[in-house]
């Protein structure tokens, strides 16, 4: 099994910036990939951005050139970096791994979302 850990979150003006962390830990043989998705009430749960264990990234339209994302293969850690943040992104944001956890297949692990709030 894997432990997803998020930290982070919080109350920010418009503007503003914050970063998230994740930490993995458990039985992990390998991650493939790691990535933040978001929440806001009322709509459906979305990508963010998402790094290859090789450091490709992927992100959302709505946050290219405001967020990036990187990790720490050897901490088994991914972050978000969150900048000129604005109240449309205002959110639970999850994190999400993709990894071997004892198993013969990859399978999606989940951390339990932190709170991001903007305020205009």
């Amino acid at each position: 099994q894997v432990q997803l850990v998020e930290s982070g979150g919080g109350l920010v003006q418009a503007g503003g910036t914050l970063r998230l962390s994740c930490a993995a830990s458990g039985t992990i043989f390998s991650i493939i990939y790691m990535g933040w998705y978001r929440q806001a009430p009322g709509k459906q749960r979305e990508l963010v951005a998402a790094i290859t264990s090789g450091g490709s990234t992927n992100y959302a339209d709505s946050v290219k050139g405001r967020f990036t994302i990187s990790r720490d293969n050897a901490k088994n850690t991914v972050y978000l970096q969150m900048n000129s943040l604005k109240p449309e992104d205002t959110a639970v944001y999850y994190c999400n791994v993709n990894a071997f956890a004892g198993t013969k297949r990859a399978y999606d692990y989940w951390g339990q979302g932190t709170q991001v709030t903007v305020s205009s």
